[in-house]
């Protein structure tokens, strides 16, 4: 429920109420949309799978059948009206209103609603949500649509969010707790540096003074009328959307639609919804804004101001495409500008950006390096104007181009595999900011006709008006008050940007590039053996160099196909010389390329394609992943051999990659929680060579070049041990010629291969650390709960469940009845390897006054773990969310790459798969008290204490 800064301002729409065409949604001619409905001023149809329609009290409501996933549905509701509507006396209260829909209402008493959710298998937070913005305000109810009654009670939640709070003064002021925790999680430097900067970016602007978290003081104190009236006023048809896509009746949907929200009524004398707006026009000067926590510092300059609204228009739709070239082309430009030896700056960004809406600017920014302010400001300027004064390439543009072509290309061939909940996404979109919902289908012909029109020139004359554009520069610079360079004052700033504007430039050349990655194919292997898994799907092919690869060829997506390896050895094999070279080999070395390509010319090379690949070195075993669709399936395996039998060496891209990382980290320590999870570690772990350390620049200026790419060479040059799975849209008969070619010539001389235990352990016994760090009034309780031991199939499920019950508990304690904490966590772990263990943290964040009350309720709810068997209702609902989510999971191309990859590493029975429901069913109550008896060992654990720094004489007082 966290709420959400910047979203968009809504559309003023037409009312439409729009029947869809009982039509076939065919391609080309069969499609509503041709070439000669792309004029400017057409309106985009909408898709004719969709039902658009409007109740006669004007709420608006989107309905889509969708199978995918199937037997569920996500269902919306929409309000347009978030924060910048509030009263004075209102500050926060848009937000209040959201979290009270959870505490009340005309059908379900406080908790009754998450628990009726959560008891078919819809869990608080990871499904069931909402999010409060400045204009609106959305609701998230994914339901299971196996059993007929779970839609209809999923209306009378909607109806009730829509019409139907309680607002139970009692139940009020516990929520008060909870939201002010929620403000205090968002407290830190980027909140402070951020009330700085917002006066300034959105001077004179509502918004500013509607930052959708609210004040505290009105949290506090806030009238109970004052909720109502809010709720009164916005939550009202008129303003209000439906959206319901998924597998189910739409008929039936639009029945109950009727049915449940037919007689909301509009106030007899509704407020006007005003529309805030933003200056277009920047104010004129140079801001500097520090903190003592901030670690990254930045500059950034904002150019020139629109309000740019989207009309669902096809001219829209194209001026759109053209941005998104100019952005996309200059981002790349950018990007090479980091991988020299002394880059300017960090990371940098240029183009037209979002700031709340449809209020959009030109905006250049970069996080500052070593080589200082004027240097960075001196980088994005030079471009700016490189590309005002020459233009892009033609062979930029083909680039983009295709790009943006293959990934549409990529949509439509999942058309049928389309999540639900990314079609209620676009719908929400449409109903707030208006934009086109043509369809895939229709998208598809549409796109590529307009995107092939768009020429070089008009997208250099685009670029050319809004980087010369005559408006006052917003400058800003935000950082660290103890950077490695020189913080300039507002004038200075102000020169700087001046002088870069003098500078003369040149135009860029356009490297000259093989267009493929092999000349000539490798020699290819030959099949030494096949088998066939009838109970997995799968085929395992033994090649001639003693790979294996293990095939399952799916219909989970129409044009999905992923990839991985994986073998026993890691960095537990190196020496403990060598451990640091080793944790840092495959990040350095996946980032200089392939061959005598840089990673820059790779993706030039590769434009238009979909093929990823990257290389990961563990603790215990060492893989490679990729991803690619059919058609582009040779290009990933080509990129898989070039890792592994030419990684290319550059000093220079290395240099950089130190130089960024040195300047990324020095101030690292700054910030608290960076503290605190260092000495979490140091907590957890005694003195040994292997203690998984934060990266420091210490640990960076060690790095060797030369001994990196030893290590990876000497363990990647050879394929041995490596079992490949691949699973996807793929005919197997068709992709043995290039798994033969790019797998099976791969070298497998002889190396090492094996599990190594360094003998790593956490510290046992009761141990016991506070840290005084922060300047915000907050605090992080911390309970680690270890141990080692051997777990079965079936007690690591026990595990599991006890994890989750216990979830449901602190929620239940933490939260809802103490209101000290917004979101308690709990987060369980097993390890199979290189020893078999546990651990089980629980994270509270809060104030400095409820750390004693956590605590010991904390350990109270453990031993109320250990005293009693679980509840029914308890395991029923983490039996049900389980279940749910294996059967949507288990449809997916990633569950089962990961499933037989992790089965091999632990050694275990793949075809466990299948017995994961019958597992999950048997599971009782009772178990859940044994595993608490035995895995939350009071005698055997780590707390760890955040407090802020304005607590540590308070403490040294009271320990006298």
């Amino acid at each position: 429920m966290t709420p959400v800064l910047a979203l968009a301002l809504p559309n003023t729409e037409q009312n439409i109420v729009q029947t869809p065409s009982k039509a076939p949604n065919k391609l080309a001619a069969k499609t509503s949309i041709n070439a000669a409905s792309y004029a400017a001023n057409q309106l985009i149809p909408y898709s004719p799978k969709l039902l658009k329609g409007q109740l006669a009290n004007g709420l608006t409501y989107y309905l889509q059948k969708n199978s995918k996933p199937e037997q569920k549905a996500e269902l919306r509701l929409v309000i347009k009206a978030g924060s910048v509507l509030e009263d004075e006396d209102q500050q926060g209260l848009a937000h209040f209103t959201e979290h009270m829909a959870f505490n009340g209402s005309k059908h379900f008493k406080k908790n009754e609603l998450v628990s009726f959710l959560e008891s078919i298998g819809v869990k608080f937070g990871a499904d069931l949500n909402a999010y409060t913005s400045f204009d609106e305000t959305v609701y998230i109810l994914p339901i299971p649509t196996d059993k007929p009654e779970n839609l209809e009670k999923a209306f009378l939640v909607l109806s009730d969010w829509a019409s139907g709070l309680s607002f139970d003064p009692a139940e009020v002021d516990k929520e008060r707790g909870v939201v002010l925790e929620e403000a205090r999680l968002g407290k830190g430097a980027g909140d402070r540096i951020r009330k700085q900067i917002l006066p300034k970016v959105l001077h004179g602007s509502k918004y500013a003074e509607r930052l959708p978290i609210g004040k505290e003081e009105v949290i506090k104190n806030f009238s109970y009328s004052a909720l109502q009236r809010f709720y009164k006023d916005w939550y009202r048809p008129d303003l209000m959307a439906v959206v319901v896509v998924g597998d189910v009746d739409t008929d039936q949907v639009k029945r109950l639609i009727e049915k449940h929200f037919s007689g909301l009524k509009n106030p007899a004398k509704p407020r006007t919804r005003t529309q805030a707006s933003i200056p277009l026009k920047n104010i004129g000067e140079a801001v500097i804004a520090t903190d003592t926590e901030m670690n990254i510092s930045s500059i950034s300059i904002s150019q020139a101001r629109y309000l740019n609204k989207n009309d669902g228009k096809f001219g829209s739709y194209r001026q759109r495409k053209i941005q998104n070239f100019f952005n996309s082309m200059l981002a790349e430009r950018l990007r090479e500008l980091t991988q020299v030896p002394n880059p300017p700056f960090l990371g940098g960004s240029s183009g037209v950006s979002s700031i709340i809406g449809d209020y959009q600017e030109v905006n250049s920014s970069a996080a500052i390096g070593k080589a200082g302010v004027q240097v960075a400001i001196d980088a994005l300027i030079e471009e700016n104007k490189r590309v005002a004064q020459f233009g892009f390439s033609a062979a930029e543009l083909e680039r983009a181009k295709l790009n943006s072509l293959r990934n549409l290309e990529h949509s439509y061939k999942e058309r049928e595999k389309t999540q639900s909940s990314s079609l209620a996404e676009e719908f929400i979109r449409n109903f707030l900011r208006g934009e086109s919902i043509p369809g895939i289908e229709a998208e598809y012909v549409f796109h590529k006709e307009i995107v092939n029109g768009i020429q070089l020139d008009e997208i250099n004359r685009f670029a050319k008006s809004v980087l010369t554009a005559d408006a006052p520069k917003l400058i800003m610079y935000q950082g660290s008050t103890k950077p490695d360079h020189i913080i300039p004052d507002a004038a200075q700033l102000q020169a700087m940007v001046k002088s870069a504007e003098q500078k003369v430039v040149s135009a860029r050349t356009e490297k000259i590039l093989a267009k493929s990655l092999f000349e000539q194919a490798p020699t290819p292997g030959h099949i030494v053996k096949e088998d066939q898994n009838s109970l997995l799907g799968t085929t395992e092919l033994t090649l001639s160099n003693g790979v294996k690869v293990v095939l399952k060829s799916t219909d989970f997506k129409s044009d999905q196909i992923l990839l991985s390896a994986t073998r026993a050895g890691g960095t537990a094999l190196i020496d403990d010389a060598d451990y640091l070279q080793s944790r840092y080999a495959t990040t350095v070395v996946g980032s200089m390329g392939i061959k005598d390509l840089s990673p820059t010319d790779v993706s030039k090379i590769l434009a238009g394609k979909i093929a990823n690949v990257s290389t990961t070195f563990g603790e215990n075993s060492e893989g490679i992943s990729g991803s690619s669709n059919k058609e582009d399936l040779e290009s990933m395996l080509q990129v898989l051999n070039l890792v592994l039998t030419q990684p290319r060496k550059d000093p220079i891209l290395f240099q950089s990659f130190v130089s960024k990382q040195m300047d990324a980290l020095k101030n690292q320590m700054a910030n608290p929680a960076a503290v605190f999870q260092e000495q979490f570690i140091q907590a957890t772990f005694p003195a040994h060579p292997r203690i998984p350390v934060l990266a420091k620049p210490e640990h960076i200026a060690q790095l060797d070049l030369d001994k990196m790419m030893q290590i990876y060479q000497a363990r990647f040059s050879s394929a041995k041990g490596f079992t490949f799975f691949m699973v996807g849209s793929f005919d197997i008969e068709k992709v043995k010629p290039l798994l033969l070619t790019y797998l099976g010539s791969l070298p497998t001389h002889d190396i090492e291969i094996g599990i190594k235990d360094h003998g790593l352990r956490p510290n046992q016994g009761i141990i016991k650390k506070n840290i005084f760090v922060g300047k915000e009034p907050q605090s992080l309780v911390t309970l680690q709960l270890h141990g080692e031991r051997p777990m079965s199939i079936e007690e690591r499920l026990r595990f599991s469940a006890m994890v989750e019950v216990l979830q449901l508990r602190l929620t239940a304690k933490m939260r809802e009845e103490l209101g000290a904490v917004y979101s308690p966590r709990v987060t369980g772990s097993l390890k199979r390897i290189p020893y078999q263990g546990y651990s089980l943290v629980l994270a509270l964040p809060s104030g400095p006054e409820n750390v004693e009350k956590l605590l010991n309720s904390s350990f109270k709810l453990i031993e109320e773990m250990k005293a009693a068997p679980a509840t029914e209702d308890e395991l029923n609902k983490v039996k049900e969310n389980w279940l749910k989510n294996r059967k949507e999971s288990i449809k997916t191309n990633g569950f089962w790459l990961s499933a037989m990859s992790s089965a091999l590493q632990n050694k275990d029975d793949p075809a466990e798969i299948f017995t994961f429901d019958e597992r999950v069913k048997a599971l009782s109550a009772k178990d859940i008290q044994t595993a608490a008896q035995s895995y939350l060992d009071t005698k055997n654990f780590i707390q760890v204490v955040m407090y802020p720094e304005s607590a540590k004489e308070a403490n040294k007082d009271a320990s006298k």
